[in-house]
Order: C-alpha cells, then structure tokens, then sequence
C-alpha cells in the first residue's frame, strides 16, 4: 500500500526529471538501444552481474578438489548459509520493486530515503544473522555437513558465517539500485568480487599457488568472506556516491525535499508492509528446502557431494538467464505499477485495471 503522507507521495519538477525511466518514450536516452534505462540494456547489466558469481562458484569447486576431494562437500556449508540469509534477503529487499521503484508518485529523495533505510535495516540483521552462525557453528554443522568430515568444518562454517552479513548489505543495495534503475551497480559488485577472487585464489590455491603457500579449504573460506565485503563496501561506496551527487543536484531545486533521502522509521514501515509477505513466503520455502537437504546429508558424503555439484551446475548454468530476467522485468514492473496508481488516483484504495490498461504498453 502506498503511504499517505504528502512528503512521500509529491514529485518536484527536477525529482521527476532525474527519476523517470526511458522505459516510457522509447526515444529517449540519447537514442541507445543498451541504455541502462531500458529492458535490453537493464538485461545486459543483470547477466553481468549474476554470471561472474556463477562461474567463480564453479572455478573454486574445482580448485577445492584439487586440494582436497573429501573437502568439497564442506564448501557446501557456505551455500547453505546463504539459504538461511536469503530468508533475511527476500523480506524487505523485495519490496523494493514496487516501493522504490515507484518513480511516478515519489520523488527521488523519498526513494533515496527508502534505499538508506533499506541498507542500514538489512546490514543490521545480517549481522545479527552472522553472529548467530558463529554462535551455533557446531549445530549448524551436524545439520548440513556429513559426519566424516564435521570436525575439520567448525572453522569453515564459522569463517563463512559473516557471509550472511556481505550477502545482506549486497543484495539490499542491489535491490535498491536496480529498482532505481542503475544495475551497473550490481555489476561493479560482482565484477570488484569476481576480480579480487579470481586474483587470490589463482595466487593461494589453485593449481599455480605461489610456492611456500600451503591452501586449504579454510584458506579459500576466509579469501572468499574478504573478497564478498570489500565488493559489498565498493557497492555501498558507489552508491552512496551516486545518491550524493544527485542530492546536490536536487538542491539548486527550492522545492526539493532533501531531508526525505535520511533513513527513517516510517520507511521502514513503509517497506515492511508488502516486505512481511515475501518474507514469510521466502521462510516457508528454504524451511522446505532445508529439511530436503538436511535428509540428503544424512545419507552419507558421497550424496551430498553429488548434490553441492549438482546445485553448482543448477546455478552456474540454468538459473543466470531466470535469474536476470527476474531483476529486469521485476524493475520495469515495478515503474509500470506506480504509473498505473497514479492514473487511477491514490485515494482509490482498491483499484481494479480494466482490460484496456492491462493491454497497454
């Protein structure tokens, strides 16, 4: 539900210049095809930035088999974090789309103030979340890494823990970037994370290791929690950038409402509202997939093995397009929503489309 108050709702002059997508005149960005204001650019940038995650998830198996075979299936532990963390990423970063993305009835500081809200609230959890993992590092390690090799786990499951805390600050800014229609941010966060991984792992524990360095599957734990923060600062860094330069731009504007871009408890409420949904959804839907492989485990390392592969190859290969194609159209639906509400009128409470506007562009 969009909120009532005018501070959220009003769009100035230069807000609506500086937020309004090419997506709506196709002649706009200069005329380029590849704009990051249009669908086929905005796809462009989301498969850079969901590929290179992939295909480095597929080089470190390898590299981790070649230290040790028994130990791939501990590099699971780190997926299955992540599990646990995308409950956390799926609550209120998935509000962002039709919340933030909403460029027709908020200004650009509100969307602002939301994105900050969003990035602060989910750093918070994260850490939270990871503190946790530490905490319950032996629990968490009976559940999800077979007996032969839970032991020698502890220390990886406890590295990999603070995973939980880089992959909510990446994914909240991500979110909010993409609904604010710059996914080149994501991709310099994948690109900064891709780059420094590659460059570490090739130099501690790949195959043409410098001499002296003795890797194991801790080391390439404690390289990869590195490399995903400094990526997700970079990103924040980026950001944060962005947002302050299109702020002293909004200044020269005496309509501007730039105390609306600081962080609030009213746009966390704003966003906790649809956010709660998506979370409890995304809850109910790991909780199955947990108990699933909880189950495979227990079989034995080698069917957790087969299973950590074949998640490997699921996400390195099938799910980079879904997963790009999901962000974009995501984002443009999320612009197309606030366009509607604002056609209908935002006092109508429960507004229905007629076949007409479902049809049109």
């Amino acid at each position: 539900m969009l909120p009532k108050d005018d501070a959220n709702i009003e769009t100035t002059s230069l807000d609506r210049e500086q937020s309004e997508p090419a997506y709506l005149d196709e002649n706009t960005s200069d005329g380029k095809p590849w704009s990051r204001r249009r669908y086929s650019g905005s796809l462009l940038f989301n498969i850079g930035s969901f590929v290179l995650p992939a295909l480095y998830g597929t080089l470190s198996k390898l590299w981790i088999a070649n230290i040790d075979t028994s130990m791939v299936v501990v590099t699971d532990a780190y997926t299955y974090i992540g599990v646990v963390a995308e409950v956390l990423n799926e609550g209120l970063p998935r509000a962002s789309w039709n919340i933030i993305g909403d460029h027709a009835n908020r200004s650009l500081s509100a969307r602002h103030g939301l994105s900050h809200t969003l990035i602060i609230v989910q750093s918070i959890l994260g850490l939270i979340m990871s503190v946790c993992f530490v905490a319950a590092a032996q629990q968490f390690a009976d559940a999800f890494v077979p007996a032969t090799v839970r032991e020698a786990s502890l220390t990886y499951v406890r590295i990999s823990a603070f995973s939980a805390l880089s992959s909510a600050i990446e994914t909240a800014v991500a979110a909010a970037t993409r609904a604010l229609d710059r996914p080149d941010v994501p991709l310099v966060i994948s690109t900064i994370k891709f780059a420094v991984n590659i460059l570490l792992d090739m130099v501690i524990i790949s195959k043409f290791h410098v001499k002296g360095v003795t890797p194991t599957v801790n080391t390439q734990a404690a390289t990869q929690l590195a490399c995903n923060m400094t990526a997700s600062i970079a990103g924040l860094v980026y950001f944060l950038i962005i947002t302050t330069r299109q702020r002293r731009q909004a200044r020269r504007d005496e309509d501007a409402d730039t105390n609306a871009a600081r962080p609030s408890l009213k746009a966390l409420i704003v966003l906790a509202r649809p956010g709660s949904f998506t979370f409890a959804e995304s809850a109910v839907r790991n909780a199955l997939y947990l108990w699933l492989v909880t189950g495979i485990v227990a079989m034995g390392s080698d069917y957790a093995t087969a299973w950590g592969v074949f998640n490997t190859i699921r996400w390195g290969l099938v799910m980079v397009p879904v997963q790009a194609l999901e962000a974009t159209s995501l984002t443009f639906v999320g612009h197309a929503w606030g366009a509607w509400r604002k056609l209908v009128g935002l006092e109508n409470r429960r507004p229905t489309a007629t076949m007409k506007q479902l049809r049109s562009k």
